[in-house]
């Protein structure tokens, strides 16, 4: 007995190690960056929907899990009933596993659709469960089948407590989601909010204004992490979006004035991002942004952009972020990294120009210059932002000289609306990939050169990336080498370029020589540490492919198409090792 109290006091430590790494793995094993969404379809939680989508392939993947040993179903309807649903139902019997895609013509069994547009994935049944993922096109193109919109949708489920599909009497429901604009909503215990806003600031009688304030955040002993945030805006009119950045150590004393004109340009790394037209938004459950603990002595910027279109006079203003937090730590530290074209004078977007693409690369390579443990990044959501020429923004992955995908694409960019935006599910970025953000812009309108800079009339080429884990990064962006740009140009100096540039006949074979040159050119990269220490490199732009639209599938195509992408999907991931 005392060899063995010895033994076991002696391993006691090992074997909590153990099991608390299995506690972590299985923790790990839970969180499937396909799967980012999750919602209770029904007040008992006996039926919960995750999902996960790709805007780009076109492709929207579902896993419904049931409290049954049945058959379940699940479906989409016009107006939450059974009759003009589009369903698929399957489940566990004795003779194995059943699935199949169908409609509702009424309050009768559902009809086997003759194209099965539906692909089973997975179907399990263990401990009174059934767990059933399939994936589906967002669109559609069987008339048995509704397509799925950016607006919200009734979605309707049922199910029995064994494999005769029969009547399923109370065992149904009916929920509205928006699956591909969707914002969760959680109330996680011990929740509070603080605010960070202009105070009763009077707003200059001028187009463009953008005032900073520098202040200390609420300070709390330990580490609590912020999984919401909401726009405070007293003046829709008026305020443009809102930025606040993360202060480096140096940065001790409060400040407020015009931004870019004190210490206020040394607080660079953002922290929260709202445009005009978005609304709040809401962490994934595995991810918070940090604040207090070792995080709590850090100042913080506010930047409010202000465009006062009629110069209107003596207008007041309160306007600002809140922050929700919670003492209950998620896995991650969530970050923001800005990536784009760097704002500044040195490009400028032709007049007369119905599409005119500028370009700003972010390659990864050259993190480790500016930190010491650098890791891959966890990509869930992305804000993109021009200014108002912009009409297309998309964000382009690449991986060893090859395109892999693009992160993020808004084909139809407004002004008027501009959101963080979840990406539908966590993309991977590696270090030493490549991400190259286009923007297309619009100036037939316009008679002058639209310039890089701050003013709504001016124009910016940006995407801000959530991600996770976090790191202390401010900037992964780039610019044309000014130097290299006005020698292909043929101009002798800056002053030379810019008389060029005023003095140009602008026409179509102008404005596509000047685009290609901008393209062709060595790019400056730069790369920010959140002490505003950075590296500056020299690199070339990859080329964006075209999106392909999403083929309309069934039967065998649909399992040939599937087993392709399986396929394609593992010499990618082997490539990658």
């Amino acid at each position: 007995m005392g060899e063995c109290f010895q033994f076991c006091k002696g391993n006691m430590g090992t074997l909590s190690l153990v099991l608390l790494l299995l506690s972590v793995q299985w923790s790990w094993a839970q969180e499937d960056p396909l799967l980012p969404f999750s919602e209770h379809l029904d007040p008992e939680h006996k039926v919960r929907l995750k999902w996960g989508f790709d805007e780009i392939q076109g492709t929207i993947l579902f896993e419904l899990t049931v409290n049954t040993s049945g058959w379940v179903g699940f479906g989409f309807s016009p107006k939450g009933g059974m009759t003009g649903a589009d369903i698929v139902i399957g489940g566990v019997g004795p003779e194995g596993r059943y699935f199949t895609d169908r409609h509702a013509v009424g309050k009768s069994m559902p009809v086997v659709d003759q194209q099965q547009n539906y692909k089973l994935l997975s179907l399990i049944e263990s401990d009174g469960k059934t767990v059933m993922k399939f994936q589906r096109l967002i669109g559609s193109c069987d008339e048995n089948d509704l397509p799925i919109t950016n607006l919200p949708m009734k979605l309707i489920y049922a199910y029995g407590q064994n494999d005769d599909i029969t009547y399923h009497s109370t065992r149904r429901g009916t929920k509205e989601l928006n699956l591909l604009k969707y914002m969760p909503r959680v109330n996680p215990p011990n929740s509070n909010f603080f605010d960070i806003t202009m105070v009763n600031f009077t707003v200059p009688a001028k187009q463009t204004h953008y005032h900073c304030k520098i202040m200390r955040a609420p300070t709390f002993d330990r580490k609590q992490h912020i999984y919401r945030i909401e726009p405070v805006i007293t003046n829709f009119d008026l305020v443009h979006h809102l930025l606040l950045y993360r202060c480096p150590l140096t940065v001790t004393e409060p400040f407020e004035a015009e931004c870019f004109t004190g210490v206020d340009g040394e607080c660079m790394e953002t922290v929260a991002v709202w445009g005009v037209g978005g609304g709040a938004f809401e962490f994934p459950e595995v991810a918070g942004l940090p604040i207090g603990g070792n995080v709590g002595d850090y100042f913080y910027r506010l930047e409010v952009h202000y465009n006062n279109l009629n110069k209107s006079a003596d207008r007041v203003d309160n306007s600002g972020l809140r922050f929700y937090y919670t003492s209950e730590l998620r896995q991650h530290d969530a970050a923001v990294l800005g990536t784009g074209l760097v704002i500044a004078p040195w490009y400028a977007i032709p007049p007369k120009a119905k599409s005119f693409l500028t370009y700003g690369m972010c390659d990864t390579a050259y993190i480790p210059e500016v930190l010491e443990t650098p890791h891959d990044l966890q990509v869930f959501s992305v804000m993109l932002h021009t200014h108002l020429a912009g009409r297309k923004v998309r964000v382009g992955h690449f991986r060893g000289g090859k395109q892999i995908d693009f992160l993020a694409v808004d084909e139809n960019y407004d002004f008027e609306y501009q959101e963080v935006t979840n990406l539908g599910k966590t993309k991977t970025v590696k270090l030493g990939d490549k991400l190259l953000v286009e923007c297309t812009y619009n100036t037939e309108n316009r008679s002058t050169l639209t310039w890089g800079g701050l003013s709504t009339s001016d124009e910016m080429c940006l995407a801000f990336l959530f991600y996770y884990p976090a790191m202390n990064l401010s900037s992964c962006i780039s610019l044309p080498n000014a130097a290299t740009l006005i020698s292909e140009m043929g101009a002798n100096d800056t002053a030379n370029w810019v008389n060029m540039m005023f003095m140009k006949t602008w026409n179509d074979t102008s404005i596509n020589q000047y685009q290609q040159t901008l393209k062709r050119i060595d790019q400056l990269v730069v790369v920010t540490n959140s002490n505003n220490n950075g590296s500056h490199n020299k690199g070339t732009l990859p080329d964006l492919s075209v999106i392909p639209s999403a083929p309309c599938m069934s039967g065998c195509a649909t399992k040939s198409l599937a087993l392709l992408s399986l396929l394609l999907c593992l010499v990618v991931q082997w490539a990658s090792l």
